[in-house]
């Protein structure tokens, strides 16, 4: 991390699975039983909260939707590009 700067400072990654669950008409029953998910930890995907991700979950979720990683998950860099350096 360089020195002065936050996490909020390099973007955030941001969930889309509810936008991707309702526009496909799947139910969170559904999503729960074939991806293999507890119905709490999917309900902190589908509000984006998560601070950590597990990427055995979004395998499973992608493989249950039919879906590509990037068709669930964006990032969305900082509104000032701060220094690199």
């Amino acid at each position: 991390m360089v020195i002065g700067m936050t996490d909020s400072d390099y973007g955030r990654v941001a969930l889309r699975l509810e936008e991707y669950r309702v526009a496909h008409g799947i139910s969170k029953n559904q999503l729960v039983a074939g991806a293999n998910v507890q119905r709490t930890q999917l309900l902190h995907y589908l509000r984006g909260d998560v601070a950590r991700v597990d990427l055995a979950v979004l395998a499973r979720i992608c493989w249950f939707l039919g879906c590509r990683l990037d068709e669930i998950m964006d990032y969305e860099p900082p509104a000032q590009n701060k220094s690199r350096e």
